[in-house]
């Protein structure tokens, strides 16, 4: 099946029920898809007027219950930022599937991945973010499903990256039984309904989300706010506040990441990648190997929280670490702070053609061959 495909089947299984959407390339077959999905089991599908429609409607979907998503590409990415940010003071569970193609502006519909920093820092204000990226059709799947969950248990925004390539690309794909996938629900109120307090965390900082409709009332507002969701002044509230926010992400960053490797453990050459990148390192690695040079590779699965103390660990014992994407050098300026200068290498391309593994393999034997 098609990426797309895949990711829609995802969500599907991780029980999204609503979807809200404006076709842009190359997103657009996922709004498609579910468009023919959703209504045949007792979901919902609309397509808004524009993008910051969209992702309201989710918005308002997940607090009515559903859990809700949107997909686009980067010009609309940017459009739903308000709401994103919104959704994250608010924290309403929400999937946001990003199809990136080359920017910016409306740039061009090929393969690109230059919306890894436009996740984290894309809308105002200090929050815990959360960003995973699929690096095949499965990985698609897959990561749908564990962007719902985060969702879900973190009570927040989780942007799903995808990229052109993954996205339009068919691979076989075997799914699993139903049974054998875990789906995490939203923690649900309990107790006497007068009592309830919409953001008063538990001890890992998460809030207890009450349903619009039912007896527990909860006040929604994108001011700083206190446990009641009632609009506050207090400078210590503020503080608690945007803390919280913070930490409940931060501070969960080994629950979060998800992440995979390729003859990483004894890699003299070590690439760091993710997305439609990491197909082209596999490659690479394999021909290396082949030709007597120790490659590997160390692919991110979750891009933000980034888990600096992995890539500390598996670059510890390379002599060079090669941060291969298809950007300007967005991941590569975040491993710099876990890798020394004279390990790092960007390997970064923006010209919309993907790495050619063979081309990858060579530079790795050359730079062997100079160490």
């Amino acid at each position: 099946m098609q990426g797309s495909e895949a990711c829609c089947e995802g969500a599907i299984r991780a029980g999204a029920r609503f979807f809200a959407g404006y076709p842009i390339t190359p997103a657009t077959e996922i709004c498609e898809k579910m468009s023919e999905i959703q209504p045949k089991i007792g979901g919902r599908f609309i397509q808004m007027e524009d993008e910051i429609a969209s992702v309201g409607a989710i918005c308002g979907a997940s607090l009515a219950g559903y859990k809700a998503f949107t997909a686009t590409s980067g010009p609309g990415f940017s459009l739903m930022q308000e709401m994103i940010g919104y959704a994250s003071m608010t924290e309403i569970p929400i999937v946001v599937v990003d199809v990136q193609r080359m920017g910016p502006s409306t740039g061009n519909i090929y393969t690109a991945q230059e919306d890894v920093m436009q996740a984290k820092y894309g809308s105002n204000g200090d929050r815990g973010v959360i960003a995973l990226s699929p690096g095949n059709v499965t990985e698609a799947f897959e990561m749908t499903i564990e962007a719902f969950n985060l969702a879900e248990k973190y009570r927040t925004p989780v942007i799903l990256l995808l990229d052109e390539t993954v996205a339009h690309m068919r691979q076989s794909v075997t799914l699993p039984d139903t049974g054998n996938i875990t789906v995490i629900d939203r923690k649900k109120p309990s107790g006497a309904p007068e009592d309830f307090e919409p953001y008063a965390p538990d001890e890992e900082g998460i809030t207890t989300m009450g349903v619009y409709g039912t007896e527990y009332y909860s006040h929604l507002t994108g001011l700083i706010h206190d446990h009641s969701g009632i609009k506050s002044n207090d400078a210590d509230t503020a503080k608690e506040l945007v803390t919280r926010l913070n930490a409940k992400i931060d501070g969960a960053v080994e629950d979060i990441t998800r992440y995979k490797t390729y003859m990483a453990d004894d890699a003299d050459y070590l690439f760091l990648s993710f997305g439609c990148s990491s197909m082209s390192c596999i490659g690479a690695v394999k021909k290396a190997r082949a030709q007597g040079v120790k490659a590997g590779l160390l692919k991110l699965q979750t891009i933000w929280p980034l888990n600096g103390r992995l890539i500390r660990e598996y670059a510890a014992n390379a002599k060079k670490v090669i941060v291969t994407e298809m950007n300007y050098g967005q991941l590569a300026g975040m491993a710099g702070r876990y890798v020394s200068d004279d390990k790092l290498i960007s390997m970064a391309r923006i010209n919309g053609e993907l790495f050619n593994p063979a081309e990858l393999a060579e530079e790795v034997k050359e730079l062997a061959g100079r160490n």
